[in-house]
C-alpha cells in the first residue's frame, strides 16, 4: 500500500479528524454531509446538487470497482471535497477505466481517508451539517478554522445558476417523438432527460436564467424543474416560468430542488434541515397509493408544512409524499393544475428504482392535456 501524506479534517465548532490525503492536494471547503449509499460513489461525485458540500460515504469500503465513462452525471465532478473511511488501492470491473484516486486528483478535488467516518457521521446527526475543511498536516489548524469561518454558509446560497448549462441542448426523443418536454438545469443529472428520451420524448435542457418567453417561443408539451444544489430561497430562476406554463395548462414535474421552487411559486416556504437528506435507501409513504419507496435522495431544505400536512401560504397545493423518518414532505401536487413534484431522486442514479413511474406519470399529464 502506498504511503500517503496524513492531512485532517477540520469542522467549524473545532472537532478535527486526522486522516490521509489522496486525490488532489490542497485545501478543500464546504458544508460537510454525509451519504449512505453502499455504491453510486461516481454518480455521487458528479451530482451537480453537492456542489459547494464536502461529502462523507458512510459505507466503509470506497473505489473498489473504480470509475467509468458511463456513470457520470454531468460534464464534472461537482462535490468540494471527499470523505471516506478506507480507499480501496485496487479495483476490480471490467467496466473500469481508472482509479477513483487518480480520477478526483485529475479533476482537481481533494480526498481524504482513514477517517473514523462513523463518528463523523453520528456528530453531524448530533449537531448538523456545519461547514468544514480538508487540509495537509503541515497547514496551519488556525489559519484554516478562519477560513472556515469566512466560507459562505449553505442559507442563502445561490448554486443553481452557478452549476447550469451556459447554452440550451436537445436529447432526440427514442423512437417515435411523442412529446416535447423543456427542462430548467438547476443542475440536473443526465440521467433524468434520458428517461423522458427513452419515452418518446424529446428534450430541451435549458439554462436556469431563460425568460418565460423563451420558454413560450419553444412550445414545450411538458416543463420539467430539476433537482440542485443550495438554498431555494435564493434561487429566483424558473418561478415566474412555473406559474405561467402551468396557468397555460402544461404539465409541469418538479424533483428536489425543483420540488422546492414549485412550492415557493405557489407561496409555500422552505427551511434547512439540520443535516439533510442524502442516500440510496430513504422510506418514503406514498399517501395516495398508501405505498412506500424507498428511494434515493440528496438535498439540505425541505417543504415547510404544519402539524395537520397543509403547506402555510399554499391552499393549491396537498401533499402527497411524505417521509417516514422524520415526517417531511417528500411530495406535493396542484389541486386543479396539471403540477406534480417529489423530494427525492426518482431517476435513481445510484438508487432504487421504486419511483420511476414519476417519468410515465409526466408522460400520461402531457396526453391527457395534448390530447385534449
Amino acid at each position: 500500500m502506498p504511503q500517503r501524506p496524513p492531512a485532517f479534517l477540520l469542522l467549524e465548532d473545532g472537532r478535527r479528524f486526522d486522516g490521509a490525503c489522496f486525490g488532489a492536494s490542497g485545501v478543500a471547503l464546504g458544508e460537510v454531509v454525509f451519504n449512505t449509499s453502499m455504491t453510486g460513489y461516481q454518480e455521487i461525485l458528479t451530482d451537480p446538487s453537492y456542489a459547494g458540500q464536502l461529502v462523507t460515504m458512510t459505507y466503509p469500503l470506497i473505489g473498489n470497482y473504480g470509475v467509468n465513462d458511463e456513470d457520470v452525471e454531468s460534464d464534472r465532478v461537482h462535490v468540494s471535497g471527499f470523505v471516506v473511511r478506507e480507499l480501496s488501492e485496487t479495483h476490480s470491473s471490467w467496466r473500469a477505466t481508472g482509479s477513483l484516486d487518480a480520477y478526483l486528483r485529475d479533476a482537481g478535488v481533494v480526498g481524504i481517508t482513514e477517517v473514523d467516518t462513523r463518528a463523523l457521521t453520528r456528530h453531524i446527526r448530533a449537531h448538523g451539517a456545519m461547514r468544514g475543511a480538508i487540509a495537509p498536516a503541515d497547514a496551519d489548524p488556525d489559519e484554516v478554522a478562519r477560513s472556515i469561518r469566512t466560507h459562505p454558509r449553505m442559507e442563502g446560497l445561490d448554486l443553481a445558476c452557478s452549476v447550469s448549462v451556459g447554452r440550451s441542448y436537445t436529447l432526440e426523443a427514442v423512437g417515435r417523438e411523442r412529446f416535447h418536454v423543456v427542462a430548467y438545469d438547476l443542475g440536473v443529472k443526465a440521467h433524468s432527460p434520458r428517461l423522458m428520451a427513452e419515452r418518446g420524448c424529446r428534450v430541451t435542457v435549458v439554462p436556469a436564467t431563460t425568460p418565460v418567453d423563451e420558454l413560450r417561443a419553444l412550445e414545450p408539451d411538458g416543463l420539467f424543474v430539476s433537482n440542485g444544489p443550495g438554498d431555494p430561497a435564493a434561487v429566483q430562476a424558473a418561478q415566474d416560468g412555473i406559474l405561467e406554463l402551468s396557468s397555460a395548462g402544461t404539465p409541469v414535474f418538479g424533483i428536489c430542488l425543483g420540488q422546492q421552487l414549485i412550492a415557493r411559486a405557489f407561496g409555500a416556504s422552505t427551511y434547512k434541515l439540520p443535516f439533510g437528506h442524502h442516500g440510496g435507501n430513504h422510506p418514503v409513504r406514498n399517501l395516495d397509493r398508501d405505498t412506500v419507496e424507498i428511494t434515493a435522495q440528496n438535498h439540505g431544505f425541505a417543504v415547510r408544512a404544519d402539524e395537520d400536512g397543509a403547506l402555510p401560504g399554499a391552499p393549491d397545493l396537498r401533499v402527497t409524499h411524505v417521509n417516514l423518518y422524520d415526517g417531511t414532505v417528500e411530495g406535493i401536487e396542484h389541486r386543479t393544475r396539471p403540477v406534480f413534484a417529489v423530494q427525492y431522486h426518482p431517476e435513481a442514479a445510484p438508487g432504487p428504482h421504486d419511483s420511476l413511474y414519476l417519468f410515465d406519470r409526466f408522460v400520461a399529464e402531457m396526453e391527457r392535456v395534448k390530447g385534449a
